[in-house]
């Protein structure tokens, strides 16, 4: 198994990346929180890995850290829960969002992330609750929940949009979310991180 890559990246575009590793050019699909922490083109980078083997692809997906990556591990042993939504969940809200939310059986903010239905979101609550840690509460939330750490991408409105859609927005939905923030924006990472937090409130 490849459990870590050290190399110069090479391309970005979300959520697909690729390192170049001693000429080695090796193809990674990255949460929106780990692309948000990518350095420039051509520096270098080290992200925390997991290899998925299926008939269909090989598919590498990438992480900034090793808690990030643990989390997505997890919730792949949960009944109906695949990659394309494991990795939602973590582009989503923090690790310690996410924990906070199931520890509070907050099943309507879960929904609210892409391909998260009522079913799934009571789920994720029930087979989860044991397997995190519980994280105390920020002081600033209005709601007793700390607020979702969302995260978000580069390059304007069209490649905002193509983000959030690889996240499993439909098309309407992203470009409605990308319109409702886009002149608070300056930047294709600000810009989607805007979009992934007007959508969870």
């Amino acid at each position: 198994m490849i459990g870590l890559l050290r190399g110069k990246l090479i391309h970005k575009q979300a959520p697909d990346i690729m390192l170049d590793v001693n000429g080695v050019g090796y193809e990674l699909q990255a949460s929106m929180q780990t692309f948000l922490d990518l350095p420039d083109l051509h520096e270098e980078a080290t992200l925390f890995t997991h290899f998925i083997v299926r008939e269909d692809a090989h598919t590498l997906y990438a992480f900034s850290s090793p808690t990030e990556r643990d989390l997505f591990r997890t919730l792949l042993r949960v009944n109906g829960v695949g990659p394309k939504m494991a990795l939602a969940i973590v582009s989503s809200m923090s690790v310690d969002d996410f924990s906070r939310y199931v520890h509070a059986d907050d099943a309507i903010a879960l929904t609210k992330i892409p391909g998260v239905g009522k079913k799934t979101a009571e789920r994720l609550i029930i087979e989860m609750r044991d397997r995190l840690p519980k994280i105390e509460t920020s002081p600033e939330s209005d709601d007793g929940l700390a607020k979702p750490t969302i995260v978000v991408q580069r390059d304007k409105e069209e490649e905002a949009i193509n983000a959030l859609l690889a996240l499993g927005y439909k098309p309407a939905q992203a470009s409605k979310m990308i319109a409702s923030v886009a002149d608070q924006a300056d930047s294709v990472e600000s810009l989607i991180r805007l979009a992934l937090q007007s959508s969870l409130k």
